[in-house]
């Protein structure tokens, strides 16, 4: 096997020597950062090689750090190998497992006009640590020789602003016996203000809010001509962050890259124009105005054409945040729409190094060639920059970014009844909506009734509402991206809206009729008969009292039953589709009219039972005997008792035969209504009830008469 040569941390304790400190000024008092409350530390470790070659290293206790990196002499060294670290937390005083770390970082376009600038792998956020442990070996696993010399580790403590001391308890600074640089003055030139974009800013957090110490970047900002792409980026590390830290992470990025070495790379200042957190917060990166074509330090070989973008983590495994590929596209819109360029064009970049990109794609210094207007970092240059996986997003972000709207789709009407394909309102609706772009990339959303626009509401609503007038309608959605840009898909499918505020009405007003079936005095068998109408599509039928039940729009009657001697409200409303109503609320009052109320004519016996309505009935077995009721109602009903003897009977109405009743039963039954009739309205009627004297079984028992009044 090959032998590893491995470069280990030279043992360093606390205090001890081989620490090389930098305590870097405070930062810029001119925003919301506010003065240092502590300020960012930067120091340094030395590595050498290990005497024995092997693998396992001394773990080395430090001071506090939460950011780190190595670098090597030679800004435009290559490091080619693995580098390899790990921490020990401050709160649980446990470590980490092995992290590896970037180390195909862009070179140093000017490092030849920065002396003593240095190479570096690109930093890793692991919070507040104090111990470290780190290996590096070559390539071929065989041997030192190739590695860069004066590699070191450099570990970055960000220091707590004011701002940020007050938002949360801070661990006390560590005392460290260093020797603040002098601050240099930050540029005095001023520049007019850029070019107005075609889509608005989004926020972003300035240099001075997130605690930039100025005089590590003294050099005035260079300028590019215009804005054709932008590059996007991970800074690689850790998604555990909180984005509370987020601003913490910027500035010890800033610091690790722009510190004096050997502690920092002495770099410029930041290479990227912006970064953006998990939560979406965007950060202003490399000075000189975030609405100025600030020439950057992110793509090697394109950064005068260009703009870089960093999402603050490590995307190779795990996509971008939603909320992280919003502010993306947010950013990259505005600064592309500053020059005209369309977020899902194709550019024209000129080359400035001659090298291949990871693809394998070779690019020769001062020719053009084309670019997806936002690329990532990996296109123009040989490193897995982005992440696989953020890299595989950057089409959303395009999308995002340039518009149309997409995904736009109606998820509900509220004030309105579907049926069929129609929907049915009285006339106020609320139509509701759901995109796949974010509300903040949409400049309104514009409710069309029968194509016009009745409604704008801002591109973070979700909802409109609208009253209709009477009659059908077209109700659609249309948004709008921040860019102005509208397409077929913009606008949803029509949907019909019949706006009506005619109720229903009760062609036949409720009413209950006497039906055949069981008498009880608390519970009279009836029929409750109605229909109901409506000018354009009724929905139902609900019965609210003296009991509650709902029919369907072709339903027009249902057995009930109703208590006698007491006057019943029979309340029923009328729905339709739309949701208009109609109430309808007639009373009716059931009364049994016991046998001994009757005319008689002939023989008839008392008969006493507790099967019998009142304890009483009248038989009688004699030919053409009668019992004649008068009443004044709209529904009579007679009730007898049954049994295998019985026979039957005649019945007149007002003076008129109208039916032969038969009496006779299988199984003996008491207190059935055998006969009803019933008429349009209430009037005075006389029912009478004459014996046939059946050959055989004669006899017939009556138990009275129940009509409705």
């Amino acid at each position: 096997m090959k032998r590893r040569a491995w470069l280990t941390l030279g043992a360093v304790v606390l205090g001890g020597g081989g620490i090389a400190g930098y305590a870097v000024a405070s930062p810029s008092t001119d925003g919301a950062g506010g003065p240092a409350e502590r300020p960012v530390k930067v120091y340094n470790l030395g590595l050498k090689a290990p005497e024995t070659g092997e693998r396992e290293l001394p773990r080395t206790e430090t001071k506090q750090f939460s950011l780190l990196g190595i670098s090597w002499t030679g800004a435009t060294k290559k490091l080619d190998g693995k580098a390899q670290v790990r921490t020990r937390s401050v709160d649980t005083g446990t470590w980490t497992s092995w992290q590896d770390l970037e180390t195909d970082a862009d070179p140093v376009e000017d490092a030849d006009e920065r002396a003593g600038a240095r190479g570096a792998s690109e930093p890793l956020w692991v919070g507040p640590s104090d111990g470290v442990e780190v290996q590096v070996v070559h390539e071929d696993g065989t041997t030192s020789a190739g590695l860069p010399s004066g590699l070191r580790v450099n570990l970055v403590d960000p220091g707590v602003t004011a701002a940020e001391a007050d938002a949360a308890t801070e661990p006390a600074a560590y005392a460290e016996d260093v020797t603040p640089s002098p601050s240099a003055p930050s540029p005095t030139a001023t520049t007019p203000a850029g070019p107005a974009s075609n889509v608005p800013e989004p926020p972003i957090v300035s240099r001075a809010d997130w605690g930039a110490d100025e005089s590590l970047s003294p050099d005035p900002s260079e300028y590019n001509t215009d804005v054709k792409a932008v590059f996007v980026h991970h800074t690689a590390g850790s998604n555990d962050y909180t984005c509370a830290e987020s601003a913490s992470i910027v500035r010890a990025i800033y610091a690790y890259h722009t510190a004096p070495a050997p502690n920092g790379n002495g770099w410029n200042d930041l290479g990227y124009n912006f970064l953006v957190d998990k939560c979406g917060t965007i950060f202003e990166g490399r000075k000189g105005g975030v609405d100025q074509p600030v020439l950057g330090a992110h793509t090697y070989g394109w950064n005068r054409e260009s703009a870089g973008i960093a999402v603050i983590g490590e995307y190779t495994a795990a996509g971008a945040s939603n909320a992280a590929l919003t502010s993306v596209a947010r950013i990259a819109a505005w600064k592309l729409g500053q020059y005209g360029v369309d977020p899902a064009s194709t550019v024209q970049l000129k080359a400035g190094a001659t090298q291949k990109n990871l693809a394998g794609t070779s690019f020769t210094s001062g020719t053009s060639y084309p670019f997806s207007a936002i690329s990532g970092h990996r296109d123009g240059y040989a490193t897995e920059c982005p992440g696989n996986s953020l890299y595989g997003q950057l089409p959303t972000i395009r999308a995002w970014a340039a518009g149309p709207v997409q995904g736009l789709k109606v998820t509900s009407l509220t004030g309105a009844t579907l049926s069929g394909s129609t929907y049915w309102t009285k006339g106020a609706i609320t139509v509701k909506w759901s995109t796949t772009t974010p509300g903040s990339l949409i400049s309104k959303f514009e409710l069309l009734v029968d194509g016009n626009v009745v409604t704008t509401v801002p591109g973070t609503a979700s909802s409109a509402n609208t009253t209709l007038a009477a009659g059908s309608h077209k109700v659609a959605v249309r948004a709008v991206h921040q860019s102005g840009k509208t397409d077929e898909k913009s606008t949803t499918t029509a949907l019909t809206v019949v706006a009506d505020t005619t109720a229903p009405v009760f062609a036949t007003t409720p009413k209950i009729t006497l039906r055949t079936g069981t008498v009880e005095t608390a519970a009279v068998p009836v029929t409750l008969g109605w229909k109901a109408t409506d000018a354009q599509a009724l929905k139902q039928v609900s019965l609210t009292s003296p009991t509650t039940a709902t029919f369907g729009p072709t339903i027009t009657s249902s057995n009930r039953t109703a208590k006698s001697g007491a006057a019943s409200t029979w309340s029923m409303t009328a729905y339709d589709i739309a949701g208009n109503t109609r109430t309808s609320s007639p009373a009716f009052t059931p009364m049994i009219l016991q046998e001994t109320s009757a005319t008689k004519s002939g023989t008839w016996t008392s008969r006493s039972s507790s099967s019998y309505l009142g304890g009483k009935s009248y038989s009688s077995g004699t030919k053409n005997a009668s019992l004649t009721w008068t009443f004044t109602g709209r529904s009579a009903a007679w009730v007898v008792s049954r049994a295998s003897t019985s026979g039957q009977a005649y019945v007149y109405v007002d003076g008129t035969k109208v039916a032969t009743v038969d009496l006779k039963s299988s199984t003996t039954k008491y207190r059935q209504a055998i006969w009803t009739k019933s008429w349009s309205s209430s009037a005075q009627h006389k029912i009478k009830i004459v014996v046939v004297g059946t050959s055989g079984r004669p006899t017939i028992t009556t138990d009275g008469l129940v009509y409705v009044k």
